[in-house]
Parts: structure tokens; sequence; C-alpha cells
């Protein structure tokens, strides 16, 4: 396949308007020509600023009168799969943002239906595995260059400033809080480094906010290759932190901030900073990656059995806090 891959966008809050918009718009064979928001004014706005003649309110009437082949799904967690699950039997390929569902049971009816319609390609958000640093790592990884792995840290903090009532705070449309919502890209960058851990014990709760959703965790986990991983997210400081961290016996890692271009490796006591931006629209290779797979008629990078892993984590961390009891994965 050589034509363009025409894109319908549903939802335009804030991260789809500054970065899938234009990302849809300037990757190669690649074209937008509709946009869908249950607030009108809003999806006339998208269309306007870049010139799209298809616009929408209706989310199943978008599907069903498109002219796109694929859909981006920007929506709140909570209509993720039921939107991707009509798109794919309305024969589009689907990208749908992270997490994949509010749960795993949620995630696999949106696999169930895919392997129903092979023929399309469905992925999910996690574009932070196209970030220069996470490659970075997996060649220290792949060359032995940590020795062995004994600690992975993972720790963000900010305040949320939600209103009670945001989605993101309601967990039956979030999936849950500060893990929902940053935990589960940090979390899939842990599992596309070094898999699923194995054992997990959390403590998961509610300190500052009149939030229905956690504004705090902290999370001990043992990887299958017994590395330790410590993890933090937090929606109640009004201070910032974002950073991720592997330590080995011979060497480590850290991106501080997390998001930012700039790795400080360690091997022994020499220490390097290592220039690594990403692109400048970070959607920008996800959205060529798949692009690239559509037309390839090959698998994108981020299969939903990979996005399925960081579901079926958070599914543990919330269990292993409301149980008070060690979750181990098998």
């Amino acid at each position: 396949m050589s034509s363009k891959v025409k894109w319908l966008l549903i939802g335009t809050g804030i991260i789809a308007g500054k970065r899938v918009a234009p990302a849809l718009v300037n990757t190669k064979d690649s074209e937008l020509v509709g946009v869908c928001d249950i607030v009108e004014e809003n999806a006339k706005k998208v269309a306007q600023d870049y010139n799209i003649n298809e616009v929408f309110s209706d989310i199943e009437q978008a599907i069903s009168q498109t002219k796109a082949d694929a859909v981006y799904i920007a929506t709140p967690v909570h209509l993720h799969v039921p939107t991707a699950i009509k798109a794919l039997k309305s024969n589009k390929h689907v990208l749908v943002e992270k997490p994949l569902g509010l749960n795993t049971d949620d995630a696999q009816k949106l696999i169930e239906v895919s392997e129903k319609h092979k023929h399309l390609k469905v992925s999910c958000a996690y574009y932070r595995r196209f970030y220069p640093a996470f490659e970075q790592a997996r060649q220290m990884i792949m060359s032995g260059e940590f020795g062995s792995i004994n600690l992975v840290r993972m720790h963000f903090f900010s305040w949320g400033g939600f209103p009670a009532d945001n989605w993101r705070v309601v967990k039956a449309q979030s999936g849950g809080g500060p893990l929902s919502d940053m935990g589960s890209h940090m979390f899939d960058v842990l599992i596309g480094l070094l898999g699923l851990p194995k054992n997990i014990f959390a403590k998961v709760q509610t300190k500052t906010h009149a939030y229905e959703a956690e504004d705090s965790a902290t999370i001990l986990m043992r990887m299958p290759d017994h590395a330790d991983v410590t993890a933090s997210f937090h929606w109640n400081s009004k201070t910032w932190a974002h950073e991720f961290e592997i330590v080995g016996t011979e060497a480590k890692v850290k991106w501080d901030p997390y998001d930012g271009g700039k790795v400080v490796k360690t091997v022994g006591r020499d220490i390097e900073t290592l220039e690594l931006p990403n692109a400048d629209n970070v959607h920008q290779p996800l959205i060529e990656d798949f692009v690239k797979a559509i037309q390839d008629a090959k698998s994108p990078m981020i299969t939903l059995g990979e996005a399925l892993k960081t579901n079926i984590l958070l599914d543990a961390i919330y269990k292993s806090s409301s149980t008070g009891k060690e979750i181990t994965l098998t």
C-alpha cells in the first residue's frame, strides 16, 4: 500500500490538539480528514486549524460517515475500548491513547475483537518506546553493559489541581489517578525494557485531594531476574519531579527529567551526559510507525499484547493495595 492513510481524530483535548493532530497532518503519507468531539465547537476549532471538512460531535456518526481508513482515539479512558471496537467493526485501523483500557478485562475485550479483524492494525499510544533514551537503555541491557541490574527507580510528583468531577480523577472514567495517567507510560517503559514484574506490593491512597481516584501510590516490585523496582506517583506536591533510573553492578543511567533529552550515564565512577533529544513532536514517531505498519502490512511497534501488560500490572497494584498482600504475576 502506498496511498496516504486518512485519519479521523476522535477527541480534541490538550494533547490531541497540541501533538496528535499536528503529527497526523505532518507525517509522510498521512492525512487528517475528520475530527470529532462531543463539544462541537472544539471539533470545529481543530477542523478550522487544519482545513478539515469532516466535523462531528457524535462518535458513532463520525465512525460510520467518515472517509477515513484509520481512527486515532484521544478520549477519556472509559471510551477507549468501546470506541475502538466500533471503529474495527467499521473496517478502520485503530490507534488508541493510553492506557489501553480501564482494566485488564476491559482491554481484553478489544483484543478479542481485534482477533476477528486481523487485516486491521491496532495499537496503543505508548510513544515513549520511540525515545532515543529508551533505545540507548535497551542496547545497554542487550550488551550486558549494566552488569546485573539491581534496581529500577521511577518517581513522579506534581500538583493534580483537577476539579473533583474531572474525568481524570473519576475512576470509572480514567481507571485511576496518577497511576493511570503518568504511571502507565513509565510502567510501559519498564515492561518494554525488562518485562513484567513478578512480585508487586503497593500502597495506593487519596491523601490530599477530594478525588475518587488516588493521588498517591508507592510500589515495590521484583523482576523475574530479581532486580528490585521502587516506584512512586503523586498528585499532591506543588513541587515537581519526573525521574527514571536503572542501576546495575557495572553501570547506571538516569533520565531526569524523564521526558528530557539528557541522559546521565555512569560506568564505575566515570560520569557522562548524553544528548539524546526526542522528536520535536513526540507523537510523530508513533504515527510514522503506525502508518508504515498499515502500508507494509506489518505489526506496529506497540502491539495490543504489549499494551495489555500495563493494564495487568496496574490491576495487580490496585489489588495489592486493597488486600494488603503481595501479588505474584506468573
